[in-house]
């Protein structure tokens, strides 16, 4: 899954597709350079970046939708939004899939196991990707409360209807998480793939990976994004998240042949 940012503040291409014609550009390089869905986000969720209006979100998201559709009519596009009424339209003007970052859980009922985002998803029998986040990084039994709040979103799914095949599960590496609990997300990444779903693993580029590294710049953080997707594809993950396809394809292909045992023919 190649990103796609059309926000102005995202915190590692923030301004550089803010026009149309450049995020239909950027679209075509993610395909060319490996991506197998282009995942589209007008909203930047960046620890501390200021929350958008559904009516402004809609202003940059739609257009971009649409035209990306129209240039690549066989690429499959996500959106990222935790906003059902954004949703909806986005897959009206073309979009496949929905990317929740706040796994349906925004504006839901819990009492009820009630998610506007599920019954969106539902009616509109488009696949959900449920990621874990979380308002405050605290945690007394980080994997406890995980799974928990893990297994709520998807009981939100099933109580709006959706088959189970249309439902994929992130861990939320960045997302109401310390950088100890990124790690041990990751680390410990087999327990989210035993609850049945395919799991999309996003850590490029975060800030998780340069306190390692010891590197401020986001787009300096290569060896990291490797490293950590790597690990991820490993563990049983079946998509991966990033800004720049052509800078992992070999190392993701070459991980894909060893799980899948492949004999090597010369």
């Amino acid at each position: 899954m190649g990103v796609l940012n059309v926000t102005p503040d995202s915190f590692s291409d923030g301004g550089r597709h803010d026009s149309v014609r450049a995020a239909v550009e950027r679209a075509r390089r993610l395909v060319e350079s490996g991506a197998d869905i282009v995942d589209i986000g007008a909203e930047s969720t960046r620890p501390g970046a200021v929350p958008v209006s559904a009516r402004e979100e809609m202003v940059r998201l739609l257009p971009v939708v649409r035209a990306v559709r129209e240039a690549l009519p066989e690429t499959p596009i996500s959106v990222d939004t935790y906003k059902a009424e954004v949703a909806g339209p986005a897959i009206g003007e073309g979009a496949d899939i929905i990317n929740d970052v706040h796994g349906g859980r925004q504006r839901a009922c819990l009492k009820e196991l009630d998610s506007p985002m599920c019954r969106m998803a539902a009616e509109l029998r488009a696949p959900i990707i449920l990621m874990h986040n979380r308002e405050h990084a605290e945690y007394t039994d980080f994997w406890t409360q995980f799974l928990g709040e893990m297994h709520e979103s998807l009981a939100m799914a099933r109580q709006a209807g959706l088959p189970p095949h249309q439902v994929w599960v992130d861990p939320g590496f960045g997302f109401g998480k310390k950088p100890e609990h990124n790690l041990e997300v990751t680390r410990g990444l087999d327990r989210l793939v035993a609850l049945g779903h395919p799991v999309l693993y996003g850590a490029s580029n975060k800030s998780t990976l340069g306190k390692v590294l010891g590197r401020e710049d986001p787009n300096g953080r290569h060896e990291g994004n490797v490293a950590a997707h790597l690990w991820a594809v490993q563990a049983g993950a079946a998509m991966v998240r990033v800004h720049e396809p052509a800078k992992i394809r070999d190392y993701l292909k070459v991980a894909d042949a060893i799980r899948a045992g492949l004999a090597w023919r010369g």
